[in-house]
Protein backbone atom coordinates (compact mmCIF):
# COMPACT_ATOMS: atom_id res chain seq x y z
CA UNK A 1 0.00 0.00 0.00
CA UNK A 2 2.35 2.58 -1.59
CA UNK A 3 -0.51 5.41 -1.09
CA UNK A 4 -0.99 5.38 2.83
CA UNK A 5 -0.80 8.75 4.13
CA UNK A 6 -0.02 7.60 7.60
CA UNK A 7 -0.20 4.29 9.44
CA UNK A 8 0.42 3.01 13.34
CA UNK A 9 0.94 -0.30 12.19
CA UNK A 10 -2.26 -1.91 13.01
CA UNK A 11 -4.63 0.99 10.66
CA UNK A 12 -3.78 3.32 7.73
CA UNK A 13 -5.37 6.49 6.75
CA UNK A 14 -5.02 6.84 3.02
CA UNK A 15 -6.90 9.09 0.30
CA UNK A 16 -10.37 7.84 -1.33
CA UNK A 17 -10.29 6.36 -4.88
CA UNK A 18 -12.92 5.44 -7.05
CA UNK A 19 -12.64 2.10 -6.58
CA UNK A 20 -13.75 2.98 -3.48
CA UNK A 21 -17.31 3.08 -3.83
CA UNK A 22 -18.01 -0.53 -3.89
CA UNK A 23 -16.68 -1.14 -0.49
CA UNK A 24 -18.21 2.32 0.96
CA UNK A 25 -21.78 1.09 -0.31
CA UNK A 26 -21.19 -2.46 1.88
CA UNK A 27 -20.20 -0.16 4.89
CA UNK A 28 -22.68 2.47 4.75
CA UNK A 29 -25.62 0.96 2.94
CA UNK A 30 -28.55 0.42 5.86
CA UNK A 31 -26.19 0.65 9.01
CA UNK A 32 -28.50 1.65 11.61
CA UNK A 33 -26.04 3.24 13.51
CA UNK A 34 -24.41 5.19 10.78
CA UNK A 35 -27.93 6.44 10.09
CA UNK A 36 -29.19 6.92 12.89
CA UNK A 37 -26.28 10.06 14.03
CA UNK A 38 -25.22 10.71 10.46
CA UNK A 39 -28.27 12.07 8.91
CA UNK A 40 -26.73 13.87 6.48
CA UNK A 41 -25.39 10.80 4.83
CA UNK A 42 -28.34 9.29 2.77
CA UNK A 43 -29.92 6.30 3.58
CA UNK A 44 -30.06 3.85 1.96
CA UNK A 45 -26.70 4.86 -0.01
CA UNK A 46 -25.83 3.72 -3.25
CA UNK A 47 -23.11 3.90 -5.47
CA UNK A 48 -24.01 7.10 -6.97
CA UNK A 49 -24.08 8.31 -3.52
CA UNK A 50 -20.02 6.72 -2.62
CA UNK A 51 -18.74 8.32 -5.77
CA UNK A 52 -20.64 11.76 -5.36
CA UNK A 53 -18.69 11.50 -1.90
CA UNK A 54 -15.37 10.45 -3.50
CA UNK A 55 -15.58 12.65 -6.52
CA UNK A 56 -16.69 15.89 -4.61
CA UNK A 57 -14.71 16.18 -1.12
CA UNK A 58 -14.36 19.03 0.71
CA UNK A 59 -12.55 18.35 3.57
CA UNK A 60 -9.35 16.61 4.19
CA UNK A 61 -11.12 13.05 4.28
CA UNK A 62 -9.41 9.68 4.46
CA UNK A 63 -10.36 6.03 4.17
CA UNK A 64 -9.49 3.91 7.32
CA UNK A 65 -8.08 0.57 6.24
CA UNK A 66 -6.59 -2.33 7.89
CA UNK A 67 -2.87 -1.94 7.81
CA UNK A 68 -2.44 -5.32 6.81
CA UNK A 69 -5.39 -6.33 4.61
CA UNK A 70 -6.27 -2.67 3.04
CA UNK A 71 -9.96 -3.52 4.26
CA UNK A 72 -11.80 -0.54 4.47
CA UNK A 73 -12.90 -0.26 8.18
CA UNK A 74 -14.55 3.59 8.03
CA UNK A 75 -13.65 6.89 7.27
CA UNK A 76 -12.42 10.53 9.39
CA UNK A 77 -12.05 13.83 7.99
CA UNK A 78 -11.05 17.00 8.80
CA UNK A 79 -12.87 19.64 7.90
CA UNK A 80 -10.86 23.05 8.46
CA UNK A 81 -11.90 27.03 9.62
CA UNK A 82 -8.93 28.77 9.46
CA UNK A 83 -6.55 27.39 11.65
CA UNK A 84 -8.94 25.29 13.65
CA UNK A 85 -9.28 21.12 12.71
CA UNK A 86 -13.20 20.09 12.77
CA UNK A 87 -12.99 16.03 12.54
CA UNK A 88 -15.67 14.02 12.09
CA UNK A 89 -15.68 9.68 11.52
CA UNK A 90 -17.44 6.42 11.19
CA UNK A 91 -16.64 2.83 11.24
CA UNK A 92 -18.57 -0.23 9.74
CA UNK A 93 -20.36 -2.17 11.90
CA UNK A 94 -17.75 -5.19 12.42
CA UNK A 95 -15.02 -2.93 12.83
CA UNK A 96 -16.66 -0.83 16.16
CA UNK A 97 -15.34 -1.80 19.93
CA UNK A 98 -11.78 -2.81 18.60
CA UNK A 99 -9.86 0.18 18.77
CA UNK A 100 -9.81 1.27 15.49
CA UNK A 101 -11.49 4.87 15.28
CA UNK A 102 -9.52 5.64 18.43
CA UNK A 103 -6.44 4.75 16.21
CA UNK A 104 -7.79 6.80 13.16
CA UNK A 105 -8.83 9.92 15.42
CA UNK A 106 -4.95 9.93 16.81
CA UNK A 107 -3.92 9.85 13.61
CA UNK A 108 -5.88 12.48 12.34
CA UNK A 109 -5.23 14.31 14.83
CA UNK A 110 -1.74 14.32 14.52
CA UNK A 111 -1.55 15.57 10.85
CA UNK A 112 -3.98 18.31 11.79
CA UNK A 113 -1.29 19.72 14.16
CA UNK A 114 1.56 18.89 11.99
CA UNK A 115 -0.37 21.34 9.25
CA UNK A 116 -0.38 23.64 11.91
CA UNK A 117 -3.81 23.51 13.58
CA UNK A 118 -3.86 25.61 16.91
CA UNK A 119 -7.00 23.44 17.52
CA UNK A 120 -8.81 19.72 16.45
CA UNK A 121 -12.37 19.60 17.58
CA UNK A 122 -15.30 17.72 17.41
CA UNK A 123 -18.95 17.03 18.56
CA UNK A 124 -20.71 14.28 19.45
CA UNK A 125 -24.25 13.51 20.23
CA UNK A 126 -24.75 13.80 23.94
CA UNK A 127 -26.45 10.20 23.57
CA UNK A 128 -23.69 8.69 21.44
CA UNK A 129 -21.51 7.29 23.97
CA UNK A 130 -19.38 5.11 21.61
CA UNK A 131 -18.51 8.08 19.57
CA UNK A 132 -17.91 9.69 22.94
CA UNK A 133 -15.20 7.34 24.12
CA UNK A 134 -13.59 6.99 21.16
CA UNK A 135 -12.89 11.00 22.00
CA UNK A 136 -12.17 10.48 25.14
CA UNK A 137 -10.07 7.77 24.77
CA UNK A 138 -7.87 9.58 22.29
CA UNK A 139 -7.26 12.07 24.66
CA UNK A 140 -9.68 14.76 23.53
CA UNK A 141 -11.36 16.98 26.55
CA UNK A 142 -15.06 17.14 26.73
CA UNK A 143 -15.43 21.07 27.14
CA UNK A 144 -19.35 21.67 27.55
CA UNK A 145 -22.84 20.88 25.59
CA UNK A 146 -24.00 22.46 22.46
CA UNK A 147 -28.08 22.35 23.40
CA UNK A 148 -30.27 21.31 20.63
CA UNK A 149 -27.77 22.62 18.36
CA UNK A 150 -29.38 20.67 15.37
CA UNK A 151 -32.09 19.12 14.26
CA UNK A 152 -32.39 15.53 13.17
CA UNK A 153 -35.25 14.25 10.99
CA UNK A 154 -34.05 10.77 11.93
CA UNK A 155 -34.33 10.92 15.67
CA UNK A 156 -37.23 13.14 15.19
CA UNK A 157 -35.16 15.45 17.89
CA UNK A 158 -33.16 17.96 18.14
CA UNK A 159 -29.56 17.04 19.36
CA UNK A 160 -27.30 18.18 21.92
CA UNK A 161 -23.84 17.62 21.20
CA UNK A 162 -20.95 17.41 23.83
CA UNK A 163 -18.01 19.67 22.19
CA UNK A 164 -14.67 18.24 22.47
CA UNK A 165 -11.29 19.50 21.27
CA UNK A 166 -7.53 18.59 22.05
CA UNK A 167 -4.36 21.26 21.82
CA UNK A 168 -1.05 21.50 20.26
CA UNK A 169 1.18 19.38 22.86
CA UNK A 170 -2.03 17.46 24.24
CA UNK A 171 -1.77 14.53 21.71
Amino acid sequence: MGDRLRSDGVIALRPWSREDAGPLVECIDGDPEIGRWLDQIPQPYTATDALAFITGLGETAFAVVDGESGRLLGAIGLSWTEDVAEVGYWARADSRDRGVTTRALVLAATIALEQGAGRVQLRADLENVPSRRVAEKAGFAAEGILRDAHWNPRLGRRQSWVMYSLLPGEL
